[in-house]
C-alpha cells in the first residue's frame, strides 16, 4: 500500500515540531523521526491500530504514538493510505 500524508496532517505536525522545538530542537527531531518511522510501518498491517474514535467507520483508524493521535484512512480501492489527523487534547479538530 501507497502512503500519503495529507496537507492537514503535515501542518498540525510542523506546527508541533516547531513548538517542541523552542525548548528542546534535539527532542524535536527525535519526535519526528519516530513518528515518521511508525507511519512508515502502517502499511504492513494497516488494521493493527484501533478503530478511530473519532469516526464510526472500519477503514478509518488511529495510531497512538506519545499521547498523540495519527488518524489515517485505509482506502483499499486505489490500495493507498491516508495520513490526515494529528490531535493531542483538542476537540476533534483535525482538519
Amino acid at each position: 500500500m501507497k502512503l500519503r500524508i495529507l496537507k492537514s496532517f503535515s501542518f498540525k505536525l510542523n506546527a508541533q515540531i516547531e513548538y517542541i522545538a523552542k525548548d528542546k530542537p534535539k527532542a524535536a527531531r527525535k519526535f519526528k523521526t519516530e513518528l515518521l518511522l511508525r507511519i512508515k510501518e502502517i502499511p504492513k498491517t494497516p488494521f493493527a491500530n484501533r478503530k478511530s474514535i473519532f469516526f464510526d467507520r472500519d477503514d478509518i483508524r488511529d495510531l497512538i504514538f506519545k499521547g498523540y493521535v495519527i488518524v489515517y484512512k485505509i482506502d483499499n480501492k486505489n490500495n493507498s493510505i491516508d495520513i490526515f489527523g494529528f490531535i493531542k487534547f483538542e476537540d476533534n479538530k483535525f482538519f
